[in-house]
């Protein structure tokens, strides 16, 4: 089964994506996400000028040994670009095999560890009401498990707070289209304050039972994260995630010895590496990375692997600006491993769904990946024309003094 044709297809229907298109000399084609959201198209050219000469007339048989090359034979290893791109291919490979094999690609991993997978939705507000009407909207939309993210008083924008800009509620991409990044503001103290009153009344309004999550988006130092996880313990968190930046592998274990809630890290991180300590330690409770951004289904099932001797759970980075076949990916591999913990969902906007047809299936809080043979998505190139590249960055976040804070 070797490699005739490979094309990398940049396509931006609701946001920009960059899918890897494998075809074989028997005409199966696999699909691999390799989107890194404000940086498209970095990846882009490492897998158009340095990647794709490599795979014309492989075997796509030989996942394990293609993944070795192009992660060793670069000497460069490591880092997002690389991590994405060599994740695309390997995701591509899997749909070939299991498309060869004639079976949904979870099978392949082992069979169904579970019958489906919990899902957890982004419910946000600038103030309580807002807030609240929006938990209760993905109630409505069958989550069983919420993130609650909120404003702060006195700070004009943050993460996780759905766009209001064109008087339409829009939660789908934080990533603003145009030259420059936009600019929020951010105060840690006003945040620490205002966060536990925010779960009080949410505990208050909709019972102990809901899982409820909080993301602080790497904001806070180590001794600051402690103090949140303490103060929220009363309200019985399923995660804080991103608590404080973690390449301070070291930091967390002064978050560990200060508070018993939770912790899931690790969305930005690309190898193994990057978890050692946080595993081998047992300071952290879900490995949170992407299939799309740490090197495919075969890197990330040996992190997750490696995870499982530690008692600890994945909860697969899952938002919208990975695509739905990075998506896909992550399913099939929750639906295998033992370890599974929780799954992020953010659903797509309508016209991504008409770019990238899918087989997976939502129901009841739970998420399964289909059973139709491979990866089960497909994409439509046609479609997927219609929308050009748009520069687009995250925004980034300044103090009140002017100084460049972590976003």
């Amino acid at each position: 089964m070797s490699i005739e044709q490979a094309e990398v297809v940049v396509t931006s229907p609701d946001r920009n994506f960059v899918t890897l298109r494998l075809t074989t000399a028997d005409g199966l084609v696999g699909l691999g996400d390799a989107t890194l959201n404000g940086r498209e198209l970095a990846v882009v050219a490492y897998l158009r000028d340095h990647v794709v000469p490599l795979l014309i007339g492989r075997d796509a048989h030989r996942v394990e040994d293609t993944w070795q090359f192009l992660y060793r034979s670069a000497y460069w290893r490591r880092g997002p670009v690389t991590m994405a791109a060599v994740a695309a291919v390997d995701v591509a490979l899997w749909d070939l095999k299991a498309q060869a094999a004639g079976m949904p690609l979870y099978q392949l991993l082992g069979g169904a560890s579970r019958d489906g997978l919990l899902a957890y939705g982004h419910a946000s507000g600038r103030d309580l009401p807002e807030l609240f009407d929006s938990i209760r909207d993905h109630l409505d939309q069958g989550y069983r498990a919420i993130r609650v993210q909120t404003g702060v008083p006195g700070l004009k924008a943050i993460y996780g707070i759905a766009s209001n800009s064109t008087g339409v509620r829009y939660d789908h991409e934080p990533a603003q289209r145009g030259a420059r990044p936009a600019e929020e503001d951010w105060d840690t103290r006003a945040y620490l304050r205002h966060l536990p009153g925010v779960f009080d009344a949410v505990r208050n309004e909709f019972g102990p039972e809901l899982p409820l999550l909080h993301d602080a988006h790497h904001r806070l130092t180590p001794i600051q994260a402690a103090k949140l996880g303490q103060t929220l313990e009363p309200y019985d968190l399923f995660w804080l995630e991103d608590c404080t930046p973690a390449e301070n592998q070291q930091g967390l274990r002064l978050v560990r010895q200060h508070t018993t809630t939770p912790l899931a890290i690790g969305e930005i991180f690309n190898t193994v590496w990057d978890y050692q300590t946080l595993i081998t330690e047992q300071l952290i409770d879900y490995v949170r990375s992407a299939v799309t951004h740490t090197g495919g289904i075969t890197h990330l099932r040996k992190i997750l692997d490696f995870a499982a001797q530690y008692q600890i759970k994945s909860g697969i980075h899952g938002p919208t600006d990975i695509s739905p076949v990075g998506m896909a990916a992550a399913l099939h591999l929750g639906l295998a491993i033992h370890n599974f913990g929780i799954q992020e969902y953010m659903q797509h906007g309508s016209r991504t769904n008409e770019v990238f047809h899918q087989t997976f299936t939502w129901k009841d809080g739970y998420l399964h990946p289909g059973d139709q043979p491979g990866l089960g998505v497909t994409l439509d190139t046609d479609e997927a024309g219609r929308y050009p590249y748009e520069q687009a960055y995250l925004p980034y976040n300044r103090l009140a003094d002017g100084t460049v804070h972590d976003w």
